[in-house]
């Protein structure tokens, strides 16, 4: 079959691969440019007068016909292929077709793009309050397709369409921004749609090899030249700026590429201007750590020793959705993955939270330490935090307190479901 045209655009791109990918399974032939340098051609009089707002995937008809935007160019590849039904079967199907690349392009795709823009420094600086809110929502979209694909191989009908090629190119690039081990763990349909989709024999090749991030991506400052920071303040004064060159973006960007949010002004943790404490979260870690539990001596006698219920308080911690809990070592990576976000507020907590049960048939509960009378301001550091209910303890209280003794020993039961693997965030 002859060609058909030229595609515009580059390996990494993932909406040059959905478009690619649609072609295969369709039948079509369709050319990539011999030499195309991205940020250079696509700025030259030659591109931008076919294709005004110079962004890639583009695609360039033999019958001159030019259009521009990834989910259109692949849609309209997918038109040319009626036999192979990329776009469903019925009017219901394609509806729900378009539904799915609509959901994958705007409620995780671009959540991967703002966080992995806003991480690498690019566009504005970074703020932490935004790459939060950012992945929040991005976790809920993630969560939503989980529980779709729970009860079906493919998103649509039984067979392979646009919508699950358009998912599997956006759940690509999020594998290695934010969709992080924790993350997988608690999202295995999408794992397994996401895979089935990439090793059809005609994908294979398109998609090639996928990074798998163990840890979502974070933004580390850049190191301060301390050459600089000593020179004399007037003498920086006096100097004339330099001219703010704009950083590259990254060359697997898509063609949804937006601005980002303004940066929020840092404001200062309340945590920090509470009273002094005597009750010291870093001796009771140690505490913990060094000492039995329970009986003469352990640690339940240190803390009731030295804790200062005006300056801490205590609270029970359970996981909402216990339904999508499968596997318990799963759920134990879950809760580690909980913990890692919540690093940012490590010295104002203590955690010791287990998967109650067994395979298929458990939960997730615990307990936190916390300073101050009031959960938020230290959880809400993970994005993943609402996912959580948070219930105050009355350690005066004969059944809070044997909670909270029996979580802290790793012997907590709930109902007919006790206590089978746990971590501690210290």
């Amino acid at each position: 079959m002859a060609s058909i045209g030229t595609l515009w655009t580059i390996p990494a791109q993932g909406g040059g691969k959905r478009i690619r990918a649609v072609a295969a399974l369709g039948g079509i032939n369709v050319d990539l440019p011999e030499k195309y340098t991205h940020y250079e051609d696509n700025k030259k009089p030659e591109f931008t007068n076919k294709f005004p707002h110079g962004k890639i995937p583009a695609f360039e008809g033999k019958d001159g016909f030019y259009l521009f935007e990834g989910s259109a160019i692949a849609r309209y590849f997918a038109s040319l292929s009626p036999n192979a039904n990329l776009l469903g079967t019925t009017p219901k199907e394609a509806a729900l077709v378009d539904q799915w690349v609509s959901f994958g392009d705007l409620e995780i795709g671009v959540f991967t793009s703002y966080i992995g823009q806003l991480v690498a420094g690019h566009l504005t600086p970074y703020a932490k309050p935004i790459h939060n809110t950012l992945a929040e929502r991005q976790i809920r979209s993630f969560g939503t397709l989980e529980k779709h694909l729970s009860t079906r191989t493919f998103l649509v009908n039984e067979r392979i369409t646009l919508a699950d090629i358009a998912i599997a190119s956006v759940i690509q690039n999020a594998l290695k921004v934010t969709f992080d081990a924790p993350l997988r763990a608690r999202h295995p349909n999408i794992v397994r749609h996401f895979e089935t989709v990439v090793n059809q024999p005609k994908l294979k090749d398109i998609y090639g090899e996928t990074e798998y991030i163990e840890k979502a991506k974070q933004f580390v400052a850049p190191p301060k030249d301390k050459k600089e920071a000593a020179k004399p303040a007037a003498a920086a004064a006096a100097a004339p700026k330099a001219e703010k060159k704009p950083k590259a973006k990254e060359q697997d960007d898509d063609d949804d590429d937006v601005d980002l949010v303004p940066q929020e002004p840092k404001a200062k943790n309340p945590l920090d201007s509470l009273p002094k404490s005597e009750f010291n979260l870093e001796d009771w870690k140690r505490a913990y750590s060094n000492m039995d539990t329970r009986g003469p001596g352990g640690s339940l006698e240190w803390f009731y020793q030295k804790f200062d219920k005006e300056g801490f308080s205590v609270w029970r911690v359970d996981f909402k959705y216990n339904q999508e809990l499968t596997q318990v070592f799963m759920s134990s990576n879950q809760i580690g993955g909980f913990f890692n976000r919540l690093e940012a507020s490590r010295k104002y907590l203590f955690g010791s939270v287990g998967v109650l049960g067994t395979a298929n048939n458990s939960i997730i509960s615990g307990v936190l330490i916390l300073r101050g009378h009031d959960v938020k301001p230290v959880v809400d550091v993970a994005p993943d935090w609402e996912s959580y209910e948070f219930k105050r303890l009355d350690l005066a209280n004969a059944d809070d307190k044997k909670f909270f003794e029996a979580a802290l020993a790793w012997d907590l039961e709930i109902g007919d479901k006790k206590w089978a693997d746990g971590k501690n965030f210290k």
